[in-house]
Parts: C-alpha cells; sequence; structure tokens
C-alpha cells in the first residue's frame, strides 16, 4: 500500500461516522478521501462560502469561531485527530456557519459532498452516526447554555469540565483540555485571568488537581457536579 492509500485508510478508521463499517468498507470509503495538507493558520473554510467537502483531521487540530456583530471572535470549538468538520453543511444543504482555521499544521482527509452523498446511499449507517454525532454536539451545547445562563463564571467552567471525555489514570477521571486556556475561556465567554483563578479556586477545593497546562484530575466529581449547577 503506497503512503497516502495508507494515510486515507487510518484517517477513516478513527472517524466516528464510519466506526460502523467493516474494513473492507472502510478501505472502499477510503478511495473517495483526498487528502490536503495545510500550515498553522491557514483558512479552511469561510462562514457563508460555498462549502462543498467534509473535512477530517488526520493530523493537527482545526479551531472553529463564530465572529459576533461586535467583530469579536468567539471560538466554538476545536477538531481534533479523527474529527470531522462540515457534518451539518452535508445534511442540511446550508453554507457553514463558522470560520475553520488550522490551529496547527494539519493533515485533512476530504471528502466531496457528491462523493459523500453516494457513499450514504451505499452504506445509510454513515448517515446514521452524523446524525448521532451531531445529536451528541447539540446536547453538549445545551449544558452549556443552561451553565451560560448563570453569571457564574465558575459555573460555566465546571460545567464545561464535566462535558469532556475522560481517561482513568490510578483510578481517577483525567480530562485533556481540547485547547489552549486562551481558547477555553474564549469559549466560556471569559478571560484567561478568570479561568485560571476559576481552576486555581476548584483545586484549592480538593474538587480538581491540574498537571501540567491542559490536564485536569477530578478529584470529587460531585462537588463539581454541585458547582456546574446555575
Amino acid at each position: 500500500m503506497n503512503q497516502v492509500a495508507e494515510h486515507e485508510d487510518t484517517c477513516v478508521a478513527r472517524v466516528p461516522i464510519f466506526k460502523g463499517l467493516t474494513p473492507a468498507q472502510q478501505q472502499e470509503v477510503a478511495g473517495f478521501a483526498r487528502p490536503v495538507r495545510a500550515p498553522k493558520g491557514t483558512l479552511l473554510q469561510a462562514a457563508g462560502a460555498e462549502q462543498r467537502r467534509l473535512m477530517v483531521v488526520h493530523s493537527g487540530r482545526i479551531r472553529l469561531v463564530h465572529v459576533l456583530e461586535n467583530g469579536r471572535e468567539q471560538v466554538m470549538r476545536v477538531a481534533d485527530e479523527g474529527d470531522a468538520v462540515g457534518e451539518t453543511s452535508f445534511l442540511l444543504g446550508r453554507r457553514p456557519e463558522h470560520f475553520a482555521y488550522a490551529d496547527a499544521d494539519v493533515t485533512l482527509c476530504t471528502f466531496d459532498h457528491a462523493d459523500l452523498a453516494r457513499l450514504v446511499a451505499t452504506y445509510p449507517p454513515i448517515a446514521v452516526r452524523m446524525l448521532q454525532v451531531a445529536t451528541e454536539r447539540l446536547l453538549s451545547a445545551e449544558r452549556m447554555l443552561a451553565a451560560f445562563a448563570s453569571t457564574d463564571a465558575g459555573t460555566r467552567v465546571a460545567a464545561y469540565l464535566l462535558d469532556q471525555p475522560t481517561t482513568l489514570a490510578d483510578g481517577t477521571p483525567v480530562i485533556r483540555l481540547p485547547m489552549a486556556k486562551k481558547d477555553v475561556a474564549s469559549y466560556l465567554g471569559t478571560t484567561p485571568e478568570t479561568l485560571s483563578r476559576r481552576l486555581a479556586a476548584l483545586a484549592e477545593e480538593g474538587i480538581i488537581a491540574m498537571s501540567g497546562r491542559r490536564e485536569v484530575a477530578i478529584l470529587d466529581a460531585d462537588r463539581l457536579v454541585e458547582r456546574a449547577t446555575p
């Protein structure tokens, strides 16, 4: 297998919307993938522009940004390796609402909407998984919206931590922040200084423990839930 084909197979295998397919089916899907490489800072998607491709992150990160009426940028999410960007445009036939930038040097697998439509017609589970992923994001957005109803930044920070995937380290749930703290602060509608103070306060209370720049251990989940309740 040549390097490009191997890249495409690996890219497809790690994407949630394709995980329900057999290895043979994933290999067929990989045949439609078109690799794209872009340096950090590249504009990959413009809000309101015609977007006819689904982008899957093979390596690097994509930062999705919404520009408010006052011109301020609001970070919506960061797409990591294996994440897809553009499912909503494909499913709804709408132009994207957010700008997407390469947050680091990125390698992408891209799928033309026309090719993706043919794949969905052949393998309906792809569309089901797309809807599941979109629904998971909607539920996450609803949880964060409930937290935003509170004016307390601490509530928003606690809710955000609870919404992140965890891994276990010696039986303790550990979160790795998916983006830099300045971007987390932007997402939460606060400042990096306020975010740092709220994290420090949670650590002082023994609810969390910080390790490095991005790792957060959840020491007392029940009390974190209390802090996340508006």
